[in-house]
């Protein structure tokens, strides 16, 4: 039986701290999954996952609106795992949605650190990806390298959120994030890059994690993940 692709959401939600439940960011990549993987949720808490509304009335492409009504899409984010339930050799890929959530939660949990960790060392070599999208990168910065203390992206092309796009986003960073991702990563020793101009899309894919850099590149994250897991990459 195809091993699911495993669904990371924030349970954080305060402030903008949720997902982007409506735009590219978990609907885009879950239609274009869906079609060969059984798809799994989790999150630091389980249950129920936040939604941030200012995404469900700014995003109203077909795929969006049609996340918000599918049965299938509702009982996903409803009924989300816990993290700490999750054992790394069940699933295909990790998917971490974004949105300004797992900038709070999933950056610092320890837990979720070491599940990456786990699931990176057994699958990197299986072509089986670590994957994140627009602040869902985030997520990644607490995990390290197999048998040392480095940041797992210390020396990994990646991209993620840029600070030129968080310039002109409809949040103050510096009052509401406790950091700007690219700038982060960039201070853990990860080769950042990006669209040749802000929202344009972006997905990389370099030694086992694979990365969008925002709303716009989540669905062709997701077409890069299926062709990566059916050896078409």
């Amino acid at each position: 039986m195809t091993q699911p692709v495993l669904f990371i959401f924030t349970s954080a939600d305060k402030l903008l701290d949720a997902y982007w439940v409506v735009p590219p960011e978990a609907a885009h990549p879950f239609y274009v999954l869906r079609e060969h993987f059984p798809i799994v949720a989790a999150s630091t808490k389980g249950g129920k996952v936040p939604v941030d509304q200012v995404s469900v009335d700014m995003f109203t492409d077909d795929d969006s609106q049609r996340f918000l009504k599918d049965k299938d899409a509702i009982e996903l984010v409803q009924n989300t795992k816990k993290i700490s339930e999750i054992k790394a050799d069940d699933y295909a890929a990790i998917f971490v949605v974004g949105g300004h959530g797992p900038m709070i939660d999933l950056a610092t949990d320890k837990t979720f650190a070491k599940l990456v960790e786990d699931f990176y060392a057994k699958k990197k070599s299986a072509l089986q990806p670590v994957s994140a999208v627009c602040h869902g990168p985030a997520a990644l910065l607490s995990a390290v390298k197999p048998g040392t203390s480095e940041p797992l992206v210390k020396g990994v092309t990646v991209t993620g959120f840029s600070n030129d796009e968080e310039k002109q986003a409809p949040v103050d960073a510096d009052k509401a994030l406790p950091y700007w991702l690219e700038t982060k990563m960039k201070e853990l020793g990860a080769t950042y890059v990006k669209a040749d101009e802000p929202w344009g899309v972006k997905v990389v894919w370099d030694q086992g994690i694979l990365t969008g850099e925002n709303p716009a590149s989540a669905g062709p994250l997701g077409e890069k993940l299926r062709d990566i897991l059916l050896g078409k990459a």
